[in-house]
């Protein structure tokens, strides 16, 4: 009996609910939606579901801007609808974790409408107040991070957009009324969390002011005309120095255990997954998260088996200094960073973009088979590329609209000179609607509806659910092979890593190891046939479980794999 928990074996699939599917044909995608398209995901192969925020917003950071944690927004319906998501999940033995935005509300929740009344209101001190603003902090997303408040004659304080004020998690009352929501939904039934933006929940107490000679429109164009390593360099460090005094402060692992105490009330093994890569919010192991990201194997413009090899290397000797328990986390895409078929794309990194379909099956091979739980983002299963919107009143995400807006007014760039740069940095690009067939709007909504944001228009060029789905070679029906493959191995889920060839420059070897099971897997991210010899093994045979690009040679323990060829096999 494996002694693994569910949300270790599982392959999680995140679902940006305004843009995945239309169930009621108003352009945004709903419960109905997502509900009608379960079967798909069942057949995908995926275990479990992150749904992005669904809660009743005004929408100024897409749903990140919470006006009520115990409520459907009604573009998405209703909370009828939610159950009948939930459980027709649940009926297909997919898991369901929802967001959890911890370190801010809405302006619009009544938590902050009370607050803001009046400085003897019941709520007065749920909110970060001052009477003037006592640094040159920065919102992250546009400009001064306090905003004044005429009723109470002060100012809040705010990480994020000025809609998104910051709660004051030193308020022992705050803390009652987020659990009480977590409880809301545990009750329902859902499985568990995503924690958003744990690090900015606790500011430095001292409020510090930050150094960074300019603001913060001021950086993000510097980080644009940057041209010298210097000044890259130069970059990097005001962006750390920037926020360094928001971000990452005491008093975070508290919290988190007092989230995990809140869970563990519930059978089921519920969890919670943290954006952040802090591998210290695991705790001891089992009394604070359940997961943190492998942000850091993002952290490249191009995938390559030494830094795969660094990255692992680096990664389980920290979850090991953790527990021995401890559990890795690993993804390449979620709907703040640019798609995967995109950003680690021969095309984007200097080559001619002949290889980057090869690629993006190599990087998924890379996700499934590490040691970890995988998380995948929908529409990446079909190829879906970035989408750089050239209208810049079709631009939807308040940081790039907020950027526009100082690009042209403040520092006088020309507007067809800015709209690219926010279509660049804007956060719709990968989050357009998910292109289901080759009709107008990709399928996505009626021909006559006007979507949210404006479909990819490459749906029309195969990157689509209904074409790909019959098609043997697409990538749709490798994410299904692969999928398949791992559930099926179970040496892919719960076995030990260990590297081979580490000195390789263009192939990535590795085992997957149990007790009962030995997993090779082998990927070659070159243009050439290489040769390998795996005789220091002491396997003599090999049963190919999955194989593509067409294998050279089986000839074991000496191989030749094709160019671009992803070979995985159980060793005998």
């Amino acid at each position: 009996m494996s002694h693994f928990k569910w949300w270790q074996k599982a392959v999680f699939y995140q679902i940006y609910p305004r843009s995945f599917a239309d169930g009621n044909g108003d352009g945004i995608g709903d419960f109905k939606g997502m509900t009608e398209k379960l079967s798909y995901l069942k057949d995908l192969g995926v275990d479990a579901l992150w749904l992005s925020p669904h809660f009743p917003s005004p929408m100024y950071d897409c749903g990140y801007d919470i006006s009520d944690y115990e409520n459907v927004a009604p573009e998405y319906g209703t909370l009828d609808e939610f159950k009948t998501f939930l459980e027709g999940a649940h009926a297909r033995d997919m898991h369901v974790i929802l967001d959890l935005v911890l370190n801010h509300t809405s302006d619009e929740h009544r938590w902050f409408q009370e607050s803001k009344s009046s400085r003897d209101n019941p709520k007065a001190d749920w909110y970060v107040w001052m009477d003037t603003p006592p640094n040159n902090w920065q919102s992250c997303f546009d400009g001064p991070a306090w905003t004044y408040v005429p009723e109470r004659g002060q100012y809040y304080y705010h990480y994020f957009m000025k809609q998104q004020p910051d709660l004051n998690w030193r308020n022992p009352d705050v803390h009652k009324a987020m659990w009480g929501a977590a409880r809301f939904w545990l009750e329902m039934g859902v499985d568990g969390f995503r924690l958003d933006a744990i690090g900015t929940i606790y500011e430095d107490p001292k409020l510090t002011p930050h150094t960074v000679p300019m603001d913060l429109a001021g950086l993000r164009h510097f980080s644009d005309i940057a041209k010298t390593p210097a000044e890259r360099a130069l970059v990097e460090q005001y962006w750390r120095d920037m926020f360094k005094n928001q971000l990452g402060q005491p008093g975070i692992h508290e919290l988190m255990r007092e989230l995990r105490t809140v869970l563990d009330e519930y059978d089921g093994d519920r969890m919670l997954v943290g954006e952040d890569d802090d591998v210290t919010y695991l705790g001891n192991g089992e009394d604070e998260l359940s997961l943190v990201f492998n942000f850091p194997l993002m952290r490249t413009e191009l995938i390559t088996p030494q830094w795969v090899r660094k990255n692992q290397q680096e990664r389980i000797a920290a979850l090991a200094k953790v527990s021995p328990q401890a559990w890795a986390c690993n993804t390449l895409g979620n709907h703040d960073c640019s798609r995967l078929y995109s950003r680690y794309s021969a095309s984007r990194n200097g080559g001619n973009g002949t290889h980057d379909a090869e690629l993006a099956r190599l990087n998924l091979v890379v996700v499934l088979t590490l040691r970890g739980t995988p998380f995948l983002y929908n529409g990446e299963e079909i190829g879906m590329t970035d989408y750089l919107i050239p209208d810049p009143t079709r631009l939807r995400d308040t940081m790039a609209t907020w950027y526009y807006d100082r690009l042209v007014n403040e520092l006088m760039v020309n507007p067809s000179q800015a709209a690219p740069r926010a279509a660049a940095m804007s956060r719709d690009k990968n989050r357009t609607p998910l292109q289901w067939r080759n009709a107008p709007n990709g399928g996505f909504c009626p021909a006559g509806a006007v979507s949210w944001l404006p479909v990819n228009p490459n749906y029309a060029e195969g990157i689509n659910v209904q074409e790909q789905v019959k098609d043997p070679a697409s990538l749709l029906t490798f994410y299904r092979r692969l999928l398949r493959v791992r559930k099926a191995n179970l040496a892919l889920v719960e076995g030990d890593y260990r590297p081979v060839h580490e000195t390789a420059q263009e192939v990535l070897a590795f085992l997957r190891s149990t007790s009962e099971q030995k997993v090779l897997v082998l990927l070659n991210f070159s243009e050439k046939q290489l040769s390998l010899d795996f005789s220091d093994l002491g396997v003599e045979s090999a049963r190919v479980i999955f194989s593509a690009a067409g294998h050279a040679s089986t000839d074991f323990p000496q191989l030749t794999l094709n160019p671009f060829e992803i070979w995985i096999a159980e060793l005998k």
